[in-house]
């Protein structure tokens, strides 16, 4: 059964952005890391994820509705 999500690409990963991340179609039990397959992100590229802002993991399971924020790794000095 299919359902959305809003999804937020930050930094770096904003060249995924899929054409509505606003509504993005998502299968509802999907992986995060599945998602990331689906927008051809590589693994090593995100460094955080949130879900409804709690920090989420790659394993994390989405059923629709939620926020995802997707987080490179961060440089700063």
């Amino acid at each position: 059964m299919e359902t959305h999500i809003k999804l937020e690409l930050l930094a770096t990963l904003k060249r995924y952005s899929p054409d509505s991340p606003e509504q993005f179609r998502i299968k509802r039990g999907i992986k995060v890391r599945d998602l990331l397959a689906e927008l051809n992100i590589p693994e090593y590229e995100v460094n955080l994820v949130f879900i409804n802002g709690q920090k989420g993991n790659l394993d994390s399971i989405l059923n629709g509705g939620e926020r995802v924020g997707l987080f490179p790794p961060l440089g700063g000095g």
